[in-house]
């Protein structure tokens, strides 16, 4: 997806709380952090992903205060919280695989989708605790489907993660998959940005302990193709199922690599207007080319 003007508001909140986070007591940086950044939007490309703009953020803040990891805290904290909470969500997906059989996955994707409003990169704040103790069916039964038929018995399934927290939540359908007879790879970021999952939080969480865990060589927050290692492009091409993780994987997706399921909250009225799904409800997608019908990368 390229950037909208509607995007723009977003950006411009995000330099504020990065700012204050950068520098809480020095009014006077702050100011030169948001003067900056107002000097960056008016040259920017629309024809970028948000996540890419996101990324020259965070450079500009690093740059500026030297602070590479504004959300280390915040990660910590997320992921130690869902931990937390972690073993009464493993409990609720193994007495419906008990009771439902394969209903047991629809309810793992369903509570790793609730993880995604674990969003430092939003203004809007949910409550997911509430909607983790809330969990009802809602995701596309149609393209449930559709991953359940490809999801089978020795498969090679690449989940691309997103966010911190998120990340424990995935477990429980990285688990349910491989029930299934799944080969599971799951995908960090590179280098911090926002909130987002590195390797860090994946061999803190358990996460390696579980499945095969690679980095994806970009460092902004979301899968931007050409900021990917080679080799991570070649596993994409190569794995049977991709499930993208997230809003700012889907946005640096749609459009450019089409078969890709997508599972993430709707957090803006732009998204929701693009999915026709009110703000804060699950959406359980795939991606689609938008331009010329022709996948480069397919």
């Amino acid at each position: 997806m390229i950037t909208s003007l509607e995007c723009v508001p977003c950006l411009r909140m995000m330099a504020q709380r990065e700012a204050l986070l950068a520098c809480p007591d020095d009014e006077a940086m702050q100011q030169k952090i948001i003067d900056a950044w107002e000097q960056i939007l008016k040259k920017i490309d629309l024809n970028q992903p948000p996540p890419l703009i996101a990324r020259s953020l965070a450079d500009l803040l690093e740059s500026m205060t030297g602070c590479g990891d504004l959300y280390r805290e915040d990660k910590l904290q997320a992921n130690t919280r869902v931990l937390e909470l972690f073993p009464q969500f493993k409990s609720m997906v193994e007495k419906r695989r008990a009771s439902q059989g394969e209903d047991s996955l629809a309810l793992a994707l369903e509570l790793a989708i609730i993880g995604n409003f674990i969003d430092k990169a939003v203004a809007v704040d949910f409550d997911w605790e509430d909607g983790l103790a809330n969990v009802s069916d809602t995701i596309s039964s149609k393209v449930l489907k559709q991953f359940k038929t490809l999801a089978q018995p020795g498969a090679q399934v690449l989940i691309l993660g997103d966010n911190t927290g998120e990340i424990v939540l995935d477990m429980l359908l990285v688990e349910e998959l491989k029930l299934r007879g799944c080969e599971v790879t799951y995908a960090v970021r590179s280098k911090p940005v926002i909130n987002d999952a590195t390797m860090e939080d994946a061999i803190a969480v358990g996460m390696t302990r579980l499945c095969s865990v690679v980095e994806s060589g970009v460092d902004t927050p979301g899968t931007v193709i050409e900021r990917c290692l080679p080799e991570f492009v070649e596993r994409m091409r190569q794995a049977d199922v991709i499930l993208s993780k997230g809003l700012g994987n889907y946005e640096s997706l749609e459009g450019r690599w089409s078969g890709i399921f997508c599972a993430f909250k709707v957090k803006c009225e732009r998204i929701a207007k693009k999915t026709g799904l009110p703000l804060g409800e699950s959406v359980f997608c795939k991606t689609s080319l938008v331009e010329d019908g022709k996948d480069s990368h397919r």
